[in-house]
């Protein structure tokens, strides 16, 4: 079954950091998955985040507010 990955960010730094991360761990690990970048604030709020980069994977908010390592995303995936 195919994950679907949304990192959710307006674009800084840490979210741009968050989508190499999720996509090297994807790849890397040949996960089914489709990776979806949010930039747009009016669809990040529908997920109640205040705080960005947020990973949700199948539309559960995993991560909010900090940069994970690949070994969490991969756990997380797992």
């Amino acid at each position: 079954m195919t994950k679907i990955i949304k990192v959710l960010g307006t674009g800084c730094p840490k979210c741009k950091t968050m989508t190499g991360v999720v996509n090297e761990v994807v790849s890397e690990n040949n996960i089914n998955a489709t990776i979806e970048k949010v930039e747009d604030i009016v669809e990040i709020m529908k997920f109640n985040i205040m705080i960005t980069p947020a990973l949700v994977i199948d539309n559960k908010v995993t991560i909010k507010g900090r940069v994970p390592s690949k070994s969490e995303v991969l756990e997380l995936l797992s």
